[in-house]
């Protein structure tokens, strides 16, 4: 019983542990699942390989059955229902967490709801992104080991359940049939130093399902939103708090690797690392809502990066969950890739590139979390010195960007202000705080960038600020001048930028993020699409220049383009199908961040909720 070949991306609702996330397909398949880590190889990879990938489902025979797939309220965990006029049928999944049982397993109930299901269970896992052969070992007929091994480490998995199951070809397989209100349950756990796990309880699975309902509960009672788009940004807060490390507090981009940008091209990366660029804006969205525990933990995380500066005092832009260096970008050429989009890469060559702009995201989310959570102790000052010290002497430089293009190095204009705001937060900081600085020295950097920014990348014929000094087209990334006020909102110039924006980059409330053309290319072949992120930040402009009803419904819109759990991936394809690895975080906090900033502006001005 193999997976439905290439359940599209938006099919997918996710569950988690804060260790690692797992994609769960509307036809009951688990296509997605590294273990134990975000980072670690995939064991489920059917999303990329229906065949060589592997999965988990859990199918029920039910003739032309409706399926739903939802959230239990304020929850990260996942019911799937099958509809027909012969039954109904339920899934539901959960990853309990440390205080709700014990992390890195998977709990899978099926239950019918009406009338009698015959299910199918197929557990077939591919070890080391399917590049390992593994063995399995049956105990008794309800449990059984799968053993894999990879170069770097054996991983045990240890597939429990309540109905008699058998092995066949390396996958463990049964049919079973469940009345009205009866249920079957499946415990998929990686075995550790210890055999015995509190998974083997009998009343293990219904304890654990009711305190992980509870932890998701409470977790997200702490929020501070209570206002018109209560329910949409919970779930953005949920799906963030998934992509966050509980042992390391670091935050990974997206929880997936090599999920398309174009269908059948090239544009697959590995985004399962923490980039200093995403983890901050994330830190930033989490603090708005009033998660500073989490704010806490990535500071200590980026507090510890900053002791491990290069000689020079500069940072890496990304890092491994662990703080390490973030592995080589390797091809996996025995994969398809989804829907034959291949090469599937793990790891990421842009580990080794030079990105300016996570200097000013960096230290604006420090400012605020100095102004708003916890002040920086000294030695934490010490290294924000030799930082900033640094972009004042490397401002100039070409860089690849928050596009991170690999067609070559350019003054890019988003990088240019970033390193504005990275010397001006610090600057504040320090008049703030009283810390000592080198004020003068920062001073003269700062306004020396402003100047730049307003004499070279400023176009008198395209009417706004350009991508490039060298350029004629507009970049969304721009649409950040505003957000971390470089520019006013209602300044003539930027009014003007975002008209150009609007015309060549806007397509009613999606937005693209640049124009490939001779002029400027990225350095890969196929075109992209809509990127959700840029729309949300377009959608907080609007707001910031008090054009709200426009801003209100272009936000409603973007609503209406998240999938049927309230999740986005990257990008927007053509016919508004999700693509890039999903759920991408950055998506998420910029919608917070606008829903934030419209709603308060909202009740200022009167509106109706």
């Amino acid at each position: 019983m193999p997976a439905q070949r290439y359940a599209p991306i938006e099919d997918h609702g996710i569950i988690g542990d804060l260790h690692t996330v797992a994609l769960v397909a509307k036809n009951g398949s688990i296509d997605y699942l590294c273990l134990p880590s975000f980072d670690s190889p995939s064991v489920f990879a059917a999303l990329l390989d229906a065949e060589r990938g592997g999965c988990f489902q859990i199918a029920p025979h039910l003739d032309d059955a409706v399926t739903r797939q939802l959230y239990l309220p304020d929850t990260n965990v996942l019911l799937t229902r099958f509809l027909s006029d012969s039954g109904v049928a339920e899934i539901s999944d959960f990853m309990p967490v440390e205080d709700a049982g014990v992390a890195h397993n998977v709990v899978r109930r099926a239950k019918t709801i009406r009338g009698e299901v015959c299910f199918d269970m197929h557990c077939d896992p591919r070890f080391d992104y399917a590049r390992a052969i593994h063995s399995v070992v049956p105990r008794g007929d309800r449990e059984v080991l799968f053993i894999g091994s990879s170069a770097s480490r054996e991983l045990v998995l240890r597939l429990r359940s309540s109905v008699p199951m058998h092995v066949e070809n390396g996958a463990a397989l049964c049919r079973f049939t469940l009345g009205a209100e009866q249920s079957a349950w499946f415990v998929l756990e990686v075995v550790g130093a210890q055999d015995e796990s509190p998974c083997g309880h009998p009343d293990y699975v219904s304890e654990a399902f009711k305190q992980t309902v509870n932890f998701w509960r409470r977790w997200i009672s702490r929020s501070t939103y209570k206002n018109r788009w209560r329910e949409t940004v919970n779930r953005s807060a949920l799906a963030l708090k998934l992509l966050t490390s509980r042992e390391h507090g670091s935050i990974v981009a997206a929880p997936t690797f090599g999920l398309p940008e174009h269908i059948g091209g090239v544009r697959n990366w590995d985004y399962r690392y923490c980039w200093i660029r995403d983890s901050s804006f994330t830190l930033y969205g989490m603090m708005r809502l009033g998660f500073t525990t989490e704010a806490a933990a990535f500071m200590r995380w980026m507090m510890a990066r900053s002791e491990e500066l290069e000689p020079d005092g500069s940072l890496q832009i990304m890092y491994s969950l662990d703080g390490s260096r973030a592995p080589r970008e390797e091809p996996l050429q025995h994969l398809e890739g989804y829907m034959g989009s291949r090469p599937v890469s793990i790891g990421n060559a842009a580990n080794v590139h030079l990105q300016l702009d996570i200097y000013g995201e960096l230290m604006d989310s420090l400012y605020l979390y100095d102004k708003y959570g916890s002040p920086i102790p000294h030695d934490g000052w010490v290294n924000v010195v030799r930082l900033v010290d640094w972009v004042c002497a490397n401002w100039r430089q070409k860089d690849e960007s928050i596009w991170e293009v690999r067609g070559g190095r350019r003054e890019f204009l988003y990088s240019r202000v970033m390193c504005w705001v990275a010397i001006d937060r610090a600057i504040r900081l320090a008049t703030r705080r009283s810390f000592p600085a080198p004020l003068p020295r920062w001073y003269e950097a700062r306004d020396a960038i402003y100047m730049d920014v307003y004499e070279r990348f400023w176009s008198a014929a395209r009417g706004g600020f350009v991508q490039h000094p060298d350029a004629a087209t507009f970049d969304a990334a721009a649409l950040l001048m505003p957000l971390v006020r470089f520019i006013s909102p209602t300044d003539p110039r930027w009014i003007a930028t975002l008209r150009g924006i609007e015309q060549e980059l806007v397509s009613d409330s999606l937005v693209y993020r640049y124009r490939s053309s001779e002029a400027f290319s990225d350095g890969l072949t196929g075109q992209e699409g809509t990127f959700s992120m840029c729309s949300f930040w377009y959608v907080e402009c609007l707001s910031r220049m008090g054009d709200l009803r426009k801003a209100r419904f272009f936000f409603e819109k973007m609503l209406g383009y998240a999938n049927h759990v309230g999740l986005y991936g990257e990008e927007l394809g053509p016919r508004a199908q999700h693509l890039g690895n999903f759920p991408q975080a950055f998506t998420h906090l910029a919608l917070i961040s606008a829903a934030y900033d419209l709603d308060r502006r909202l009740s200022t001005a009167g509106f109706d909720s």
